[in-house]
């Protein structure tokens, strides 16, 4: 069953695609059925750009999205410790 959870936001950022690099502009993160995982549900993020085609798109389970979104959280607050955040 289909879940429809998005929560898109804006970023900036830059991703390597078959095109290479592009700037991105938004991130899609959303729980519902992944094209390659074989889990029923799955945490997906796109990452796109305004350019028609460009994207990268992650899929993984809720641990390991749970895990990436602590470790994002502690790079952060070292960085700030370290008075390196821009």
């Amino acid at each position: 069953m289909c879940t429809n959870i998005v929560a898109p936001t804006a970023i900036r950022g830059a991703g390597r695609g078959e095109r290479g690099w592009f700037k991105m502009n938004t991130a899609l993160v959303s729980y519902d059925h992944p094209i390659q995982m074989r889990d029923e549900h799955a945490l997906n993020i796109d990452f796109l750009s305004d350019v028609v085609g460009e994207r990268v798109a992650v899929e993984m389970d809720a641990t390991s999205a749970r895990a990436l979104a602590a470790a994002i959280t502690e790079a952060l607050r070292l960085a700030e410790e370290a008075d390196a955040l821009v």
